[in-house]
């Protein structure tokens, strides 16, 4: 299956390197970059597959909740946003993780989630900053993270879930083309 060329390759440290590029040489510009999520550390608010929209900010501008992107050792993280940046750096944690994450030195933020691709309006409550919707998937997450079979029964839900979206979009996208092919 072919990876969609509009989706930021990041899966190397070569691919992580030119993501934070792009993030960084935006400047004012607020560049922004598609990425596929690949971890299970954000569940319930992001998931295996989803594809996100990140955009270039500055760390002054990102509040406790937010989820952002950071760079650390070639890895690219999407995680929660807990500290404020300080002279000694920033934490964040993943919502299915048992802790935070090392310190993040300052300069490794890149940008900040503000849709999954797919969604008609902004990132929902879910995956932001409502208080109410960050508890509530922080604690899921303590429960996908310290249960291995609810975190399995969720993926796997998950996965049928998508698996059935995809068909009847396939199926739709068919019956389309079968109704042109009449029309003609």
């Amino acid at each position: 299956m072919m990876e969609d060329p509009a989706i930021a390759p990041c899966w190397s440290a070569e691919g992580s390197a030119l993501v934070a590029d792009a993030l960084r040489r935006s400047g004012r510009l607020r560049q922004s970059v598609r990425l596929r999520v690949h971890g299970e550390s954000m569940l319930p608010a992001l998931w295996p597959g989803d594809v996100v929209e990140i955009a270039s900010c500055s760390p002054d501008d990102v509040r406790s909740g937010e989820i952002v992107l950071a760079l650390r050792e070639g890895r690219l993280f999407l995680h929660r946003f807990l500290t404020p940046c300080k002279p000694s750096g920033f934490l964040l944690r993943g919502d299915s993780m048992p802790g935070p994450d090392p310190r993040f030195p300052p300069g490794a933020m890149l940008g900040r989630l503000v849709r999954r691709v797919g969604e008609r309006r902004g990132v929902a409550a879910v995956t932001q900053r409502r208080w109410f919707a960050v508890k509530c998937c922080r604690a899921l997450g303590a429960l996908f993270c310290h249960c291995g079979s609810a975190r399995r029964l969720a993926l796997k839900l998950h996965s049928r879930r998508t698996a059935s979206a995809r068909s009847l979009r396939f199926a739709g996208a068919a019956t389309d083309a079968s109704s042109a092919e009449i029309g003609a």
